[in-house]
């Protein structure tokens, strides 16, 4: 117990996250999931709280809306609260994009096709939708 909640001083954690940090210091894993059901009753762990810290974190340095879900389902989150919070939260995934290359390119993602190219290929990675990034890029010429 007092292991998990230095854990969830330091920051948010959902509870796959930190039963299997749980699992790797502690031999007793039998012991694992009646402390971490504590700790919700308590309202110490909550995996709601995680995803609108981690969100907001993620959002911050500029990562879209596919990478994050993705990223939120490794670590043991639902679909339905994932959707809960990326469809129905206030984030304007179209003004971070646009926020994520100009950071990255600067104005200069309107230039030429092989910069085009290159920025969607970097907005792909950070996990924005093909249509998005091709309404961006390529739509607005």
């Amino acid at each position: 117990m007092q292991a998990a909640l230095r854990l969830l001083a330091n920051r948010e954690h959902s509870r796959l996250e930190l039963s299997k940090k749980l699992q790797s210091r502690f031999a007793d894993s039998d012991a694992i999931d009646p402390v971490l059901d504590s700790l919700e009753e308590q309202g110490y762990l909550s995996d709601e709280r995680f995803v609108e810290a981690y969100l907001e974190m993620r959002k911050r340095k500029g990562y879209g809306p596919l990478r994050i879900q993705a990223e939120l389902q490794e670590r043991g989150i639902s679909r339905e609260l994932i959707s809960n919070y990326l469809e129905h939260g206030d984030a304007d995934w179209y003004e971070l994009m646009q926020q994520a290359a100009a950071g990255k390119f600067g104005s200069s993602a309107d230039g030429s096709r092989k910069t085009q190219q290159k920025a969607a290929r970097f907005l792909e990675y950070r996990g924005f939708p093909t249509s998005m990034i091709r309404s961006y890029l390529w739509d607005e010429e």
